[in-house]
């Protein structure tokens, strides 16, 4: 059984990549990735689960459909409800941890197969 610690910025360092979720641990069959934010990432909803974002580095912006935008940084985490439509975006290079379940596709669309994600 694992029982070593996860350094975050070791493994944030290893790629340049922007929405790219790296997988660094699982656990109650949930991934738990870090990325890199820059830029704007299409709306969307998941139908299945809340989406989970802590800012590690930087600034993100979380853009509600009909609703206010949350703009967080490092140590402040939104979870995003259930069938909510969002988008997450960063102007400047963000550093984020996300959790989600084992296999859920990044956009939420339930029609659409689930990219294979890179463990760390």
């Amino acid at each position: 059984m694992p029982t070593g610690k996860i350094n975050l910025a070791e493994k944030l360092a290893l790629f340049d990549t922007h929405w790219d979720p790296k997988v660094v641990a699982t656990y109650n069959n949930n991934d738990v990735m870090v990325v890199k934010f820059q830029g704007e990432f299409p709306f969307h909803k998941h139908e299945d689960s809340d989406d989970f974002f802590l800012v590690i580095e930087g600034e993100v912006t979380m853009d509600y459909e009909g609703h206010d935008s949350v703009t967080f940084g490092p140590g402040e985490l939104v979870i995003v409800p259930i069938g909510v439509v969002h988008r997450p975006r960063a102007e400047i290079e963000a550093k984020v941890l996300l959790i989600e379940p084992t296999g859920a596709p990044n956009t939420g669309d339930l029609d659409l197969a689930a990219a294979a994600k890179d463990f760390l």
